[in-house]
């Protein structure tokens, strides 16, 4: 390469950082400012009806796990009550996203073998939820769930129960709502790493006298897996920090992290312990994408 050339594409980059530093400038001060207040309030003192106290302190971080006890404020014990909230939340996202693998991988094998005119249907039906409002559609599953709802008026007209089934303001009416919020986004990616399936794999798999169930497992299921994990993500990471869905179907009785971190802000009038539960909720996301990246990554490599 001439220097004429080299000295022509170092200030074609320079013109291109030129070009990008607007945006990047935005990107910094819309994105990364506001992360970082709320970074510098989890290390500051709480105010006494909100607010912070400019004095370094680390009860914020301290109060994720550590509470103090009424009867003597030196003292801090186990907080009980967090460590439920942070357990419902992740059991709550991983039953929600082991269950729309299940139902999820069926459904977009079907449609990735469907006619390209029928799998264009198809698909147009999964995304129609998106057309919808989040809150619209979790108010839909409360009529659909609540005592006089549609469920429990059907089966209570065909005599299957005698009573209505109570759902409503409990862990599984929570699991129902963010299963069917999140539903497409699982769909979506398995479809997409379906679709590009070899399927004169099957074939060599069944003429090597390969089960059914041993052709799953090997072979259908290692080639999807960008999929599995792309979906798996997508649905995981939303629901861990999901709040309208459990403040509507869980009430009061049964919130995840975005509710309690909410309540700190509001009634709780902690923000140091809210900013400290949003970082941890970032890290948490943060190290689920990485890991996706690093199986990607490895994907990748392997061809």
């Amino acid at each position: 390469m001439s220097p004429a050339e080299e000295t022509q594409i170092a200030q074609s980059a320079r013109n291109g950082w030129l070009l990008a530093t607007p945006s990047l400038i935005i990107l910094a001060l819309a994105a990364v400012g506001p992360l970082l207040i709320v970074l510098v309030y989890s290390f500051l003192a709480p105010g006494e009806y909100g607010n912070v106290e400019w004095m370094f302190s680390i009860d914020g971080w301290r109060g994720i796990l550590w509470t103090k006890d009424i009867f003597d404020e030196g003292k801090f014990i186990l907080a009980d009550a967090h460590l439920t909230i942070f357990w419902r939340s992740v059991k709550l996202s991983l039953m929600t996203t082991a269950f729309t693998f299940a139902v999820g991988f069926p459904t977009a094998w079907f449609i990735a073998t469907r006619s390209p005119r029928s799998r264009t249907m198809w698909l147009f039906l999964i995304t129609i939820p998106f057309w919808t409002n989040l809150l619209i559609r979790t108010f839909a599953i409360n009529e659909v769930i609540r005592n006089e709802g549609l469920l429990n008026t059907i089966l209570l007209k065909i005599g299957v129960i005698t009573q209505p089934i109570n759902m409503i303001y409990t862990d599984g009416a929570v699991f129902v709502g963010m299963t069917y919020v999140y539903l497409p986004l699982m769909v979506l990616p398995l479809f997409a790493a379906i679709d590009r399936f070899d399927m004169r794999l099957l074939e060599a798999a069944y003429d090597l006298y390969a089960g059914r169930w041993q052709v799953l497992r090997r072979v259908i299921l290692p080639i999807v897996r960008p999929g599995i994990v792309a979906g798996s993500i997508l649905v995981f990471v939303p629901a861990l920090g999901a709040y309208v869905t459990p403040r509507i179907l869980g009430g009061g009785k049964n919130m995840m992290i975005g509710n309690f971190i909410e309540l700190q802000f509001g009634q709780g009038r902690d923000w140091p312990l809210g900013a400290s539960l949003s970082i941890l909720l970032l890290i948490v996301v943060t190290a689920a994408l990485l890991l996706y990246v690093r199986i990607t990554g490895r994907e990748s490599a392997h061809g």
